[in-house]
């Protein structure tokens, strides 16, 4: 049976940045779809919701989930207000500790207008302890190159946009950091590798086990 994967983009992302991610995991025997969502107008409880909806509509018994920066905590809301169908999570670059980055644009009128609704319980804050009951996998990136390097001082190692300690969720049953960017984490074609081991067996390879 070939297993659903539904992919989350980031915020004022299109979601066609996934689609090299989405190819790697069909030539890996998944069934790879994107999940669109206006990330500046809606906020995370409508998106959320919007997501568990397309995710039921597939009608498959084992959907998984990967989500990228904002679209982790979508996948994780979605789980805790509407629940998601059978399946795995993985989260790449999600700061479910909250955004230093966004943190310091909601300061300013543009950077609140970039965010947008994004904000509102998403990325200024850290996602509630809540039991998941499913396997959650975390990569985090340690190439410290973007765009958050100017905006903020991120504390310790980080992907240029989200710091390693940023990513850490309580309860996950596997973490890995990976030498890539923010934006890398999507593209890369290790992270792709080790998002379709997860996704098969609940842990990720284990020559990149977490620091």
């Amino acid at each position: 049976m070939i297993e659903t994967v539904v992919l989350v983009h980031g915020v004022l992302m299109p979601g066609g940045e996934l689609r090299l991610l989405a190819h790697r995991l069909r030539q890996r025997g998944f069934d790879a779809i994107i999940f669109r969502y206006p990330t500046r107008r809606r906020d995370l409880r409508h998106n959320a919701a919007a997501l568990a909806r397309f995710a039921v509509a597939q009608r498959r018994p084992v959907v998984h989930c990967v989500g990228h920066s904002l679209g982790g905590l979508v996948v994780l809301q979605a789980l805790r207000q509407a629940g998601l169908p059978p399946g795995r999570v993985v989260l790449l670059g999600s700061p479910v500790q909250g955004s230093r980055v966004a943190q310091c644009l909601s300061q300013y009128r543009p950077g609140r207008w970039l965010l947008g609704k994004s904000t509102a319980d998403g990325l200024l804050q850290a996602a509630p302890d809540w039991d998941y009951d499913r396997d959650i996998g975390v990569i985090a990136g340690d190439l410290p190159v973007g765009v958050g390097r100017v905006l903020s001082d991120l504390p310790g190692e980080h992907d240029g946009t989200v710091s390693i300690a940023e990513t850490v969720l309580a309860g996950a049953t596997d973490r890995i950091v990976v030498p890539v960017t923010h934006t890398g984490l999507v593209v890369s074609r290790e992270v792709a590798r080790q998002v379709g081991e997860f996704l098969r067996h609940g842990r990720f390879s284990p020559e990149l086990r977490v620091r």
